[in-house]
């Protein structure tokens, strides 16, 4: 997971995005491996990026090595 995760990670700077933070947990009972933070332009840079032909190229692996993924908006309070 980490391998492809690096891979598309790299993407996002193409997009107008920035990897804000990348926290990683054991993974142990239901709890995400990984946890990630981003900010991007605006949505349809987003948008760009989570359709980025690249990325998409990858999805039979991701579908191997990602049990779900959970994107959602967040604001910074501090």
């Amino acid at each position: 997971m980490t391998a492809y995760e690096d891979h598309v990670l790299a993407l996002i700077a193409g997009h107008g995005g920035e990897v804000l933070t990348r926290l990683r947990g054991d993974g142990a009972a239901g709890h995400p491996h990984e946890v990630q933070t981003y900010r991007f332009a605006s949505q349809a840079s987003l948008d760009a990026y989570l359709n980025d032909p690249e990325r998409l190229a990858l999805a039979d692996e991701r579908d191997r090595v990602v049990a779900r993924t959970e994107l959602f908006p967040v604001e910074r309070l501090a």
